[in-house]
């Protein structure tokens, strides 16, 4: 009995705080208008067609690889193998020197260091 009457009082003030219709709901949805097209660019930025990535995809066995350039110059390569994640083979520096990063690696390293153990 004590539990109803505290739940009772607990729905009370919650509908005491909360306004009768929520505003989400009282918007009418017929006065509702599409997004306006945005704004072309400026003039003088046109895009560089030589700047866009030029993807080659090409089959290495059973993986799928994709080289990604800029300029004719390699930067990115992404394996994807027929069972697992796919993963990125990158050039960071530009030296041609690549590195391995998972898809879900966000870059973050927090440091792991042994504070103590038995």
């Amino acid at each position: 009995m004590r539990r109803i009457l505290q739940l009772t009082i607990l729905l009370a003030a919650f509908a005491a705080v909360l306004p009768v219709v929520p505003p989400v709901l009282a918007q009418d949805r017929l006065k509702a208008q599409p997004i306006p097209e945005p704004p072309p660019p400026p003039p003088g930025f046109e895009l560089d067609p030589a700047l866009e990535p030029q993807v080659t995809i090409l089959k290495r066995g059973e993986d799928n690889v994709e080289e990604y350039r800029i300029s004719g110059k390699l930067y990115m390569v992404k394996v994807t193998p027929p069972h697992g994640r796919p993963y990125y083979l990158i050039d960071e520096r530009g030296d041609g020197k690549f590195s391995r990063q998972e898809s879900h690696d966000t870059g973050l390293r927090p440091p792991m260091w042994v504070i103590h153990s038995w």
